[in-house]
């Protein structure tokens, strides 16, 4: 799955007299606007939901009209179950500010949250010796 593309456009600026100097790149990992993260997320100062970073976000419902477009973004891309991490990446958003937005979707259940599927801790002694049987054959 891809996730959404948007491209923001701002309003042609004035041109200036004298050119202004460029800013500088933002590093990775850094948020360039940290105020529209705060915008996005809120306060956040209500409780969470207790998410990880594994955890499988799948949604319930599709995104109703008083959504935030990051909320209805989420809602899209859940159809499928994915992880809270895949999510944060998908949006390019820190996983603090999506587990705020999920939170929202989960109070008003628009979203399920599940636990990932864990996998045996020791294989199965049959498959083993008939892996290490088919290896020697060849």
């Amino acid at each position: 799955m891809t996730p959404p593309r948007r491209q923001r456009r701002s309003p042609e600026p004035e041109r200036p007299a004298a050119p202004a100097p460029p800013d500088p790149p933002a590093k990775e990992g850094e948020p360039s606007n940290p105020e529209r993260l705060f915008v996005i997320g809120g306060e956040g100062g209500g409780e969470r939901a207790d998410i990880d970073l594994v955890t499988l976000i799948v949604a319930r419902a599709d995104p109703p009209v008083s959504a935030t477009p990051e909320q209805a973004a989420l809602l899209r891309l859940c159809a499928a179950p994915l992880s809270v991490a895949e999510l944060s990446a998908y949006l390019s958003l820190p996983f603090s500010v999506v587990t705020v937005l999920l939170t929202d979707l989960l109070a008003s259940e628009l979203v399920q949250a599940r636990a990932p599927i864990v996998r045996q801790k020791v294989a199965d002694r049959n498959l083993l010796e008939a892996v290490m049987h088919g290896l020697q054959k060849l």
